[in-house]
């Protein structure tokens, strides 16, 4: 994800970087000029079209339209930032869950129980890296300390990840019961914290493998190309040819906002604008690393 000042309006207005939606678009912009440029010179210059009754009804259905198109537009805009948004609200509660499992255990594990601890803190932090790993890709690599760990053995990359290694803590928690190293009501905290886990998991990966549906953004795109390619009929009479840039920076807002709107309602990806899953996971090996060790 960028960081950025809000408040350095000359950086925003003058740089571009790599997630500028003009940088996408400008093949399509030149497009749409020379589109424009077409049309303007063919009524100007070669019908040599007065302003008439018809072309005041053109300007007139593109007001009409202007107000539908805008409508769609902003509950596509709403609609993407709330995915983006729940997806950030998830994994601040996957930062705070891990703490709070990190602290539970700190206090019910003996002191001197070092191979519990260490085995808690690194598959806290792993959990939340694989998940990471899981949502921005179908295929997870991950490298595993057998030699300290030979539970982590188990792990099998052809299935599904995170649900193995809330699996791993789960039995050990269980087998921690089964010691006498913690009692019943512990058991029961610990396993509430633990199925959160994966509650969380379950979230993410419904707004992963749930987009939009296809025959709206199909729909919303369709509706964005055939509005901008009627402007020049009724601007170039008005306007003259100063119906093509007018044309263009329509097209290039409208456009923007769809291009936008499709970059934030996945935001588990490696798109700029994408949540940092990866330096989320970062901290959470390091705070829970602190409390157990």
């Amino acid at each position: 994800m960028i960081s950025y000042n809000p408040k350095d309006w000359y950086k925003f207005i003058f740089n571009f970087h790599k997630a500028d939606t003009l940088r996408s678009l400008a093949p399509l912009m030149l497009l749409i000029a020379g589109y424009s440029w077409l049309v303007s010179w063919l009524e100007i210059e070669y019908f040599r079209l007065p302003k008439n009754e018809h072309l005041k009804n053109i300007s007139s259905m593109h007001n009409l339209l202007s107000f539908a198109i805008s409508m769609l537009l902003v509950f596509r805009t709403n609609t993407a930032y709330d995915r983006w948004w729940e997806g950030r609200k998830l994994w601040g509660a996957l930062v705070n869950n891990s703490r709070n499992l990190a602290m539970k255990l700190n206090s019910m594990l003996p002191d001197n129980d070092k191979a519990g601890r260490r085995f808690f803190a690194k598959t806290i932090a792993m959990y939340a890296s694989i998940l990471s790993q899981h949502l921005g890709s179908e295929e997870t690599r991950l490298a595993l300390d057998d030699a300290e760990h030979p539970e982590l053995k188990r792990l099998d990359s052809t299935k599904h990840l995170p649900n193995q290694v809330a699996s791993l803590m789960i039995h050990r928690v269980n087998r921690m019961y089964e010691e006498g190293k913690i009692k019943g009501d512990q058991l029961i905290i610990l396993n509430g914290e633990l199925q959160s886990f994966t509650d969380i998991c379950g979230a993410c990966e419904r707004i992963k493998n749930t987009p939009i549906p296809f025959s709206y953004s199909v729909f919303l795109k369709k509706f964005i190309f055939l509005y901008t390619v009627t402007l020049p009929f009724s601007f170039a009479i008005s306007l003259g040819y100063l119906a093509i840039p007018v044309v263009t920076i329509i097209f290039y807002v409208l456009a923007s906002l769809e291009l936008i709107a499709e970059e934030i309602e996945e935001p588990f990806g490696d798109d700029p604008n994408d949540l940092p899953t990866g330096k989320i996971a970062s901290n959470i090996e390091k705070h829970v690393a602190e409390i157990l060790y």
